[in-house]
């Protein structure tokens, strides 16, 4: 069973191991120096950030990331999301990985994306959407999604994580049910 917990500071040696696994890289590029997963990631942590993390699960085992925040709660960072896309006020984007390499491949993903969706309705009653862009060449992680309930908006440019992609994003949304 997968489950969720705020991360702490005992969490960013693991955070930072599985940033540095190849196919959390691909797509994450974040820079793995602990200075830079302290600067990154404590803020959650310490509430001096409005994005919240979180360690996913597995039957009690740490498997991998994810977080979330309301959009507009860093209106700079998604700028050009926020042109791209029809987000409404208050909306959510979250974003997650696998980190452990022999959990792939067995429909985690999807379990993941849909039980965070979950958890992000329940303590966010106010959110009306969640909106997640999602770089075009990342066909496990917008299948995810799709497989979770969300319906892709647009595709269109928005700034890469990784210079090897070209900027290509499909921007999936799931609207909050009724």
């Amino acid at each position: 069973m997968l489950s969720f917990r705020r991360t702490t500071r005992e969490d960013l040696p693991v955070i930072q191991r599985w940033l540095r696994t190849p196919h959390v890289d691909r797509f994450w590029q974040h820079d793995t120096s602990d200075e830079a997963v302290e600067r990154d990631f404590a803020g959650s942590i310490e509430g001096t950030e409005p994005s919240e993390d979180f360690v996913v699960e597995l039957d009690g085992r740490p498997i991998g990331f994810a977080q979330r925040c309301r959009i507009f709660d860093y209106p700079d960072d998604h700028q050009d999301l926020i042109e791209l896309a029809d987000v409404p006020a208050g909306a959510l984007t979250i974003d997650y990985f696998l980190g452990e390499p022999d959990v792939l491949g067995q429909g985690l993903g999807t379990g993941l994306v849909r039980e965070f969706t979950r958890l992000c309705w329940a303590e966010y009653p106010d959110a009306p959407a969640i909106v997640v862009p999602v770089v075009a060449s990342n066909v496990a992680s917008w299948s995810a999604l799709r497989s979770a309930g969300y319906n892709h908006t647009v595709t269109g440019h928005l700034e890469p994580e990784n210079a090897a992609d070209d900027g290509q994003h499909h921007v999936l949304r799931a609207d909050r049910p009724r």
